[in-house]
């Protein structure tokens, strides 16, 4: 079936964003009925602080894990020659990263399981961001400065790998707070047209 694949065919490859957006859906349904009262605040900030988690991990993933640790560097190095193939983390890979790495550790933290589903949809919802962002940057035409904007960054990024002597930054695709907080912006954004 090709579950871990890096490559995947336009369907699988399309699939992760419709299972995740479905995903989203569910555990939104399920977080919105069914509980007790007055817990809605809660976990709306539970849910607001899982997204602001995304993106932190989102950055910590980009520059560390895929850019530094073999062998996820040289997998992720498939992308940067070529990107504008089907290349992704596997459904079932991330989504047994998200089940482990972000729901049992809040869960074990949390009151209840509730709580620790606001904190996961959180995250899962700036994942699937993440992910429409990525492919974007990668395959959409848009002309939007929200697009512009991600184009001209990942643009930044994936030149670091073609221009010998350039110093690799611009790690975040969703946000650039955290590649400004850490100082990995390589250049001004204004001076780079998108790929």
């Amino acid at each position: 079936m090709g579950l871990f694949r890096l490559e995947h065919s336009r369907a699988v490859y399309l699939a992760d964003f419709v299972l995740y957006g479905l995903a989203c859906a569910a555990m939104l349904t399920a977080l919105a009925w069914g509980g007790p009262q007055g817990e809605g605040w809660t976990l709306v900030g539970l849910a607001a602080a899982g997204l602001a988690t995304w993106t932190f991990l989102e950055y910590l993933l980009h520059r560390f894990v895929l850019h530094g640790l073999k062998p996820f560097s040289t997998l992720h190095a498939e992308h940067h020659l070529r990107p504008n193939a089907l290349i992704c983390t596997p459904t079932v890979v991330s989504a047994g990263l998200i089940l482990t790495l972000v729901f049992l550790p809040a869960w074990a933290i949390a009151a209840d399981a509730r709580q620790a589903g606001a904190m996961t949809l959180g995250v899962v919802v700036g994942y699937l961001a993440y992910s429409i962002a990525h492919h974007a940057t990668h395959h959409w035409r848009g002309e939007g400065p929200w697009l512009l904007r991600r184009k001209r960054w990942h643009a930044l990024h994936h030149r670091a790998y073609r221009v010998p002597g350039l110093t690799p930054g611009h790690f975040g695709v969703t946000t650039l707070l955290w590649d400004r907080v850490f100082g990995s912006m390589t250049r001004p954004v204004e001076q780079v047209r998108p790929a």
